[in-house]
C-alpha cells in the first residue's frame, strides 16, 4: 500500500475510540439482559465486532501491527423469534461431496439401470454413461440418507454437511416453494441446526496434540535419570545370562 493510500493517525485513534464506545454500549447491554438470548447483546456483540475489526486493519494499514484479539466468524444464528408453538417446521439439509472415483459411481448407475429397464451392463447409451446422469440415477433410486451412510460404494467421498430446522407458522401451500426451496430462510425461525466438518477433527486433532505436548512437559528428565534403589535391581539366573 502505497503512503498516500494509508490511514492517517487521526482515523486510527478515531477506530480505537469506536471500539472503546462499542466496549461500553456492549457492557451495558449484558448488565441489562433480559434473558439468554437478549437481541440488544447480540446487537451489541455484533457493533463491538465490527469495530474491532476495522480498527485492526486500520492499525495494520499505518503502523504494520495487529491487536491480540481474535474477531469471531458471523457463522452463529441470531436469537430465535420464530413462535414458541410452531405449527410446522422445515428441515433444510445440504451436504457435499467430491467425485473421488467417477468409474465406481458410473458401475453403481449402470447396474441400477440395468435392472430398471433391461439395458446391457456397461454401455454408455443410457444417462449412467455420464457422471452426471450417473449422479441423477443414483439419488433416484437411494434415498439421501442410504447415499451418505454407504457413499464410499458410489465413489463418493464425503464433505462438510448442515441441517436447519426452522419453524413457521402454517404449513406451506403445495407447490409454494418448489421453484426456490432454500430461499427466504429466516435466520430468527432457525430452531437448531448440526454441522459436521473435517473442521472440527482438525481442531481435535490440534487440541489432542496440545495435551500431549503439556503431559510430556510435566515429566521432568530427572524421573528419567533419577538412581535405581537395590530393592529395585533383582538378580539375574545363570540361564538368563
Amino acid at each position: 500500500m502505497s503512503d498516500a493510500a494509508q490511514p492517517t493517525a487521526a482515523e486510527v485513534r478515531a477506530a480505537a475510540e469506536a471500539v472503546k464506545t462499542a466496549l461500553d454500549r456492549h457492557l451495558a447491554a449484558v448488565e441489562r439482559r433480559s434473558g439468554d438470548e437478549d437481541p440488544a447483546v447480540y446487537e451489541a456483540f455484533n457493533q463491538l465486532a465490527a469495530a474491532a475489526e476495522a480498527y485492526d486493519e486500520l492499525l495494520y494499514d499505518r503502523y504494520d501491527e495487529v491487536t491480540p484479539f481474535e474477531i469471531p466468524g458471523d457463522d452463529s444464528l441470531p436469537p430465535y423469534t420464530g413462535p414458541e408453538e410452531p405449527n410446522a417446521i422445515s428441515v433444510l439439509i445440504r451436504r457435499d461431496y467430491a467425485v473421488a472415483e467417477p468409474q465406481r459411481l458410473l458401475a453403481q448407475a449402470q447396474r441400477v439401470e440395468a435392472a430398471d429397464s433391461d439395458a446391457v451392463l456397461g454401455t454408455a447409451e443410457g444417462a449412467s454413461g455420464t457422471v452426471h446422469g450417473a449422479i441423477g440415477i443414483l439419488f433416484g433410486e437411494f434415498e439421501p440418507d442410504e447415499i451418505a451412510s454407504r457413499h464410499k460404494e458410489f465413489g463418493l467421498e464425503e464433505g462438510d454437511s448442515t441441517l436447519w430446522v426452522t419453524a413457521a407458522d402454517e404449513p406451506a401451500d403445495p407447490g409454494d416453494w418448489l421453484d426456490a426451496p432454500f430461499e427466504h430462510v429466516d435466520p430468527e425461525r432457525v430452531v437448531c441446526r448440526f454441522d459436521v466438518s473435517a473442521v472440527f477433527d482438525e481442531e481435535d486433532e490440534d487440541l489432542d496434540d496440545d495435551l500431549e505436548e503439556d503431559e510430556d512437559e510435566d515429566l521432568d528428565e530427572d524421573d528419567f535419570n533419577a538412581p535405581l534403589d537395590d530393592e529395585d535391581l533383582e538378580p539375574l539366573d545363570a540361564n538368563d545370562r
